[in-house]
């Protein structure tokens, strides 16, 4: 009787326990991380009171990020490590870092209790929660496409993809469950900390099931052979390799990192600061999108066993940068169409010396946004309002043109607290004056929310997840060599999606505030898909008939 092929064959009993044990951990480490960044609007107003609503929000981003700026070392540190002494102990170390830190978020005082010390310690968790995450996924991933036969390493990686949306799902649902039981005051006040507590029990879950797991064979047999190498960094960045590891950076893993990021985090922020979609809503809307979205994750992956992991991630790339605007504008219109209704028949504009107005992204706290023209732009950065520029002559004091109402802003240089909480306070009552005049939401409308549409815009953002980061982990895999793969495909990995993507909030929300248009944060994907589409379509080989046994 012939034999079964291995792209045909049934998962063994085996590949089945390192697929579910390597993935549930991953999950966990992912709902750990991501637990932030759907908290952060009351991680604002929890750690940095000290800032106004939008440099507070922005720096809120800003911590949620630093967690991805220092993924790239985490991979350098535990990939030099993976590589040198095996995939297992290295992951089950990432994973005791990062459970560890997240516990501590939820024991964290407040600034209102220690001041300045509660925003530094919360960064420096965050610090090492992206440290941890820089050599856990390199080590699931590399372990699991490890233990798989020739022919099924895109299906098999695959479930390791799924893990990044799961956490993320996970963390939504007990953030759902936790702001249903206690209400939205009790919620925000106390309550967020819950689910960073949580993070304890599914650590010790984590830990025990990876202590059943064994070595990958293939870094066993390497190391039996004494062929293991005595220099990762060495030999992954300062050799020929260090161009595959450019190359896969620039033309695989930045516009797939910015895909993941906009379709799922951005559209969140999105859909609750821009629409003001209430927050119970918009999470559920987006967990109904990540329910529906996910399974495309393993399709994507088995079809990339066929035909092949380039063409589909190039295609993700390419159908994304095509329709990020419709679909956003979409979004607004199913969404809270008042605003588009409002914006269509009374135009806000800023009227004010352009000499005048800053860049408002003040990643360290310490500027001050004083002139006419900033504190009008963020009075309606704040508020969600669209609105556009127009250039005023030298020496004017900018104003906000509603429809046909005019409110003048006001110059903060040189005033005293009381006259500046006089004059903020007056500004800030007739801007909104006018905006609810105008027929500006303060909130979206619930009965105005066309919910089925949404979540499949919603669920659209998240298949284009799926094309992109679906079959991306067997391609970095069959691109480098046994002894260095670990570190290889870790570095490229995490500098994509941990600066590319995870500054991708971050910037966008900076470039809306400063333009008035709530489509342009948008460009900075756009920008980067396309770069990668080109880059990779150019110069990178496809990979899913090669043997990486070497």
């Amino acid at each position: 009787m012939a034999s079964v092929p291995a792209s045909s064959a049934p998962l063994s009993q085996g590949h089945k326990k390192v697929i579910f044990a390597s993935s549930l951990g991953t999950v966990f480490e992912w709902y750990d991380f991501y637990l932030y960044g759907s908290l952060a609007a009351i991680i604002a107003k929890q750690f940095f009171t000290a800032l106004n609503p939008t440099s507070g929000f922005i720096f809120a981003l800003l911590a949620f990020a630093a967690g991805f700026a220092v993924r790239p070392f985490g991979a350098l540190l535990f990939g030099r490590l993976g590589d040198m002494i095996g995939r297992k102990y290295t992951f089950l170390v990432t994973i005791v870092i990062m459970g560890l830190s997240t516990f501590l978020v939820g024991v964290l005082p407040t600034y209102t209790s220690i001041g300045i010390a509660a925003p530094i310690i919360l960064i420096t968790l965050r610090l090492l929660q992206g440290l941890a995450l820089g050599g856990e996924y390199g080590g699931a991933a590399t372990y699991v496409a490890e233990h798989a036969p020739m022919g099924k390493r895109g299906l098999y990686t695959s479930f390791i993809q799924t893990t990044a949306t799961l956490g993320l799902f996970l963390s939504l649902l007990v953030i759902l469950g936790c702001r249903y039981y206690l209400g939205t005051e009790a919620f925000e006040a106390w309550g967020w900390r819950i689910p960073f507590l949580v993070s304890f029990l599914l650590l010790l879950i984590s830990v025990w099931i990876r202590l059943q797991l064994n070595e990958s064979p293939l870094f066993q047999e390497m190391k039996a052979q004494g062929k293991t190498s005595k220099a990762p960094l060495t030999e992954s960045f300062l050799t020929k390799n260090g161009r595959i590891v450019l190359l896969a950076l620039l033309g695989a893993t930045a516009g797939q990192a910015v895909v993941w990021y906009a379709g799922q985090f951005y559209a969140l922020f999105f859909i609750t600061q821009t629409l003001k979609i209430d927050a119970t809503t918009a999470n559920l809307l987006i967990a109904g999108a990540l329910v529906i979205g996910t399974p495309f994750f393993i399709i994507f992956g088995w079809l990339s066993d066929r035909i092949g992991r380039k063409a589909i991630i190039m295609a993700g790339c390419l159908i994304a940068a095509l329709t990020y605007f419709p679909i956003f504008k979409a979004l607004t219109h199913y969404g809270n169409p008042a605003i588009e209704t409002a914006a269509a028949t009374s135009p806000v504009v800023v009227v004010a010396d352009p000499d005048t107005c800053s860049f408002q992204f003040n990643p360290v706290g310490t500027a001050k946004f004083t002139s006419s023209c900033d504190i009008a732009k963020s009075s309606l950065a704040r508020s969600g309002t669209p609105y556009s520029n127009e250039a005023a002559p030298a020496g004017t004091v900018a104003s906000i043109k509603v429809g046909s109402t005019v409110v003048a802003s006001y110059e903060g240089t040189g005033l005293d607290a009381d006259a500046a909480k006089a004059q903020s306070t007056r500004f800030a009552g007739e801007v909104k004056t006018a905006l609810a005049t105008a027929g500006y939401p303060e909130k979206a409308d619930p009965a105005r929310i066309n919910k089925p549409m949404v979540l499949l815009l919603l669920t659209l953002l998240v298949i284009y997840v799926t094309m992109v980061y679906g079959p991306i982990a067997a391609w970095l895999v069959e691109m480098f060599p046994t002894r260095i793969r670990y570190t290889s495909m870790s570095l490229p990995y995490h500098i994509g999606n941990g600066w590319f993507g995870g500054f991708l909030p971050t910037i966008a929300f900076a470039l809306v505030a400063a333009t008035g248009n709530i489509y342009q944060g948008l460009w900075y994907p756009i920008v980067i898909a396309v770069m990668t589409l080109v880059i990779g379509t150019l110069f990178l080989p496809e990979t899913k008939d090669v043997d990486i046994s070497k």
